[in-house]
């Protein structure tokens, strides 16, 4: 019979006592007990009937306390079984689902568990469940989120030139104001609410299909909406027409609320009634067109989102002035959650961050 293992002569049985009555952790505290008894001059098979285990499992104990001491007693995490995708293997999977499918070649318009499952069988050999699949996403920072409609002739080119040119631009319109006046960056845009109204996703149980009002009638009105994300600063109105004297109004509520001395830059699409001649821009706002069919580019469109989801969706509109005050009261909650409208708004190629 082979002689048992002896355990590191710089410990001894009052030591481990001690330490068993202050640590929180009880099957560690049940081991240096058990191992107390040995250092005591007591069996291994009184040490194996303290512990309530195997001799066996008293002689794996004896050999991870002399490896790492009483440290060496605390259970670890099970290691699990091996990952079934390899670090090159996740960076391909990445790399395919941000690019898109390709309808043609994988006859999908976009991706779902089973198509990436069957892609990782096709490329690698790998055969993973839609579970394995939505766990790896998750893991590397993937999540299903809604898509924003993008112009189809939309110039990607045209975007970045934009935003390398954005500081330069910026540069010239502070080189032509006074020393010293402080820029404020502002988006603006509009928004229709009517009574023919959005459906919103929610919570309910799996396999039911929740309802939510729907309206068939066209009454509506247009937020102006502007925002100063720096600032968390709001400016809007609610109109019946979306026109040039609709936007020389909200020009106007722009100017009110900025800050004294400062001089705004309001970033803005191509409509019509932005650009037309026949507007009249306050002093202290300078506008700055965003390239067309880019309204990414405009953070007043996740503002719209924002708010159709939480306050405007839903929901009945009885009449025009139901639409006003609602669109009105969504808006000043809004405006007074400062917080929300520098965590919608910021862009770090806007504001070098």
């Amino acid at each position: 019979m082979a002689a048992p293992v002896p355990l590191r002569t710089d410990f001894d049985g009052p030591t481990l006592r001690r330490s068993a009555k202050v640590t929180k952790d009880a099957a560690q505290a049940r081991r240096l007990l058990a191992l107390a008894e040995i250092y005591d001059g007591g069996s291994r098979s009184d040490a194996s009937r303290i512990g309530g285990v195997t001799l066996q499992i008293i002689r794996d104990w004896v050999l991870r306390f002399n490896a790492r001491g009483p440290a060496g007693l605390i259970s670890g995490k099970a290691p699990g079984n091996r990952p079934k995708l390899n670090d090159e293997q996740r960076r391909a999977l990445a790399a395919i689902v941000e690019k898109g499918p390709i309808p043609a070649i994988h006859d999908v318009v976009r991706w779902r568990r089973k198509d990436l499952a069957r892609w990782l069988l096709e490329e690698f050999r790998i055969e993973v469940d839609e579970t394995t699949v939505g766990r790896e996403l998750r893991a590397m920072g993937f999540a299903k989120l809604s898509v924003r409609p993008r112009h189809h002739t939309q110039n990607e080119f045209e975007l970045d030139a934009f935003k390398k040119k954005f500081p330069t631009e910026l540069a010239a319109i502070q080189g032509k104001l006074p020393e010293g006046t402080e820029i404020e960056l502002w988006w603006a845009d509009e928004a229709r609410i009517g009574q023919k109204n959005k459906i919103t996703r929610r919570w309910a149980r799996r396999g039911t299909r929740p309802s939510a009002p729907s309206d068939q009638r066209t009454m509506w009105a247009y937020i102006f909406g502007a925002i100063c994300p720096k600032k968390g600063k709001g400016a809007g109105l609610v109109l019946p027409y979306c026109d040039t004297g609709a936007m020389n109004k909200h020009l106007k509520e722009i100017s009110l609320a900025v800050d004294p001395g400062a001089h705004a830059v309001l970033i803005l699409d191509q409509a019509g009634w932005h650009t037309t001649p026949k507007l009249t821009v306050p002093a202290n706002i300078t506008l700055m067109f965003l390239p067309s069919k880019a309204p990414e580019l405009n953070p007043v469109e996740n503002v719209w989102q924002f708010m159709r989801d939480n306050w405007l969706s839903n929901r009945i509109f009885t009449d025009y002035d139901d639409i006003v005050a609602h669109c009105c009261a969504a808006w000043n909650k809004l405006v007074d959650r400062p917080w929300k409208i520098i965590s919608i708004g910021m862009r770090d190629w806007a504001h070098g961050s």
